[in-house]
């Protein structure tokens, strides 16, 4: 089943009177929304007790919880003791993930550094198969791992190359961020096909059972000659990419993924907007 929730707490959540995560699982199902990702992006801040905590109001309300890893991670940087706390941060993030209740960990594959570009990715391949041996030492392979694909050029992250991760083993599924395929590839997302091209490419890569569950992030994103600038909301008229050609691909597609809204503070509203968009869609 395909769900839609927001990254985290926005604005709205706030203006409410909401003060603490526990309560954004009831407020998710009051809207109407499936699902929300807890950001671990600064660092894992939280105890294990408030996680469970979490995790009980979020399974009381029906409402599926991700986890985005720590920004941190770079399985391209040569330093093996800086990869070592790259494998901690996502194992870390699986062990608070199941404190949740959750499934998913989406994590930042690597930036390029000083390497070249296949030095960087091949680097980056080599240490995921290091982390899937972790993974099942630590009994975490019931989870799924989702490295996502990035929004500036300098990043370790195209389409083809999560692609590649994924391939590694069936731990990994695909984290796709339309809004960073959008603003690396210069507004390269506009129509139906734009997107139906891609999504057919990670089928035809990775078979439909693998694919049709994926992770999506979703935002609008401002882009520059480097690639993403910074997230936007569904209000921006200028930078894209929209979601109705999305939502469109994907009945046709049959697939049902997971999809985060990561717009700049309206994460919630934009999550029940492109789930209205996609309960609209006629084929």
């Amino acid at each position: 089943m395909i769900k839609f929730g927001p990254s985290g707490n926005g604005e709205s959540f706030y203006a409410a009177g909401h003060k603490h995560t526990e309560e954004a699982g009831e407020y998710c199902k009051r809207l109407g929304l499936d699902c929300y990702e807890y950001s671990f992006g600064r660092g894992i801040l939280l105890s294990e007790g408030k996680a469970e905590l979490i995790g009980q109001a979020f399974k009381d309300a029906g409402v599926e919880m991700s986890v985005h890893a720590p920004y941190f991670i770079n399985f391209a940087n040569p330093d093996d003791e800086a990869a070592q706390k790259s494998y901690n941060y996502v194992l870390n993030s699986a062990k608070f993930l199941k404190l949740f209740g959750g499934r998913r960990v989406v994590f930042h594959p690597a930036a390029q550094g000083k390497l070249s570009r296949g030095q960087a990715v091949s680097l980056t391949c080599d240490r995921l198969k290091v982390l899937r041996d972790y993974i099942y030492l630590n009994g975490l392979d019931d989870l799924y791992f989702c490295p996502e694909t990035m929004g500036k050029l300098a990043q370790v992250g195209t389409l083809e190359e999560v692609v590649d991760f994924c391939k590694i083993d069936k731990v990994f599924i695909p984290a796709i961020d339309f809004g960073h395929i959008n603003a690396r590839e210069g507004g390269s997302l506009k129509t139906v096909e734009d997107y139906k091209s891609r999504l057919q490419y990670m089928i035809s890569e990775l078979g439909y059972e693998r694919v049709k569950h994926f992770h999506v992030h979703f935002s609008k994103i401002m882009y520059g000659g480097k690639g993403e600038i910074k997230h936007l909301t569904f209000a921006d008229t200028v930078y894209g990419p929209e979601f109705g050609p999305l939502a469109i691909a994907l009945k046709q597609l049959e697939l049902e993924p997971y999809i985060v809204s990561e717009s700049a503070g309206t994460q919630a509203e934009d999550a029940l907007e492109m789930k209205r968009i996609y309960g609209n869609v006629d084929i």
